[in-house]
């Protein structure tokens, strides 16, 4: 990176996300704990985004339960509304916060349109990281099949490349945009099945 895109996105490098993202998953309630990334907006609306990721991942198990009465999947389904969308609003934030330290920052005329946020990297790193942990548990298990070990295996060995390709991309586009040679924008999620204005089933229009 240059010294500019370095000044400007030094604390948000891919590295310092993953090892946030790998701390948050392996430590038992840290999604539920209060807040640790102190008041920088980026990194607190980033904390955001992986707990609620996290407690997605959770309830995403739990709605796939074939052995509790129906009510507790329903309970499930609407906790995964919930997570869902204030992960979203953290993906916005997430870019607001970065753009803004691009502030003065002319993309050139032929500078390249990234289509996925810096946001949303961000959040697809959270989730991999869920994945490569949770892969992980299976590589060491000791109650099922050396067959499903190795399948493990060579899966996570996919999804670490694959998190590792997409924090090289990310880190891409931050030096990029720093330089003026690419740039994103806030992209609006405008979840409509969560909106009372939005929905047909819940303002009347259907049942």
């Amino acid at each position: 990176m240059t010294a500019q895109s370095t000044t400007t996105f030094a604390d948000v490098a891919s590295a310092a996300i993953c090892a946030f993202h790998d701390r948050g998953v392996a430590e038992p309630g840290w999604s539920t704990a209060p807040a640790s990334s102190g008041d920088e907006a980026a990194w607190r609306w980033i904390e955001a985004n992986h707990r609620s990721n996290i407690l997605l991942w959770d309830e995403e198990d739990q709605a796939r339960r074939r052995y509790v009465p129906d009510g507790a999947i329903a309970a499930n389904k609407r906790a995964i509304d919930g997570y869902n969308q204030r992960r979203n609003d953290a993906i916005e934030k997430i870019d607001e916060s970065l753009l803004a330290r691009l502030n003065g920052v002319v993309p050139i005329a032929d500078a390249w349109h990234n289509s996925e946020t810096a946001g949303a990297m961000i959040d697809r790193l959270s989730i991999l990281a869920l994945k490569v942990y949770h892969m992980g548990e299976q590589t060491r298990r000791a109650d099922t099949t050396p067959e499903h070990v190795a399948s493990c295996r060579e899966k996570l060995a996919q999804l670490s490349l694959q998190r590792d390709d997409l924090a090289r991309c990310y880190d891409t586009l931050l030096e990029q945009a720093s330089e003026g040679r690419a740039y994103w924008r806030v992209y609006r999620q405008f979840k409509m099945y969560n909106s009372p204005e939005l929905n047909p089933y819940l303002y009347g229009g259907k049942r």
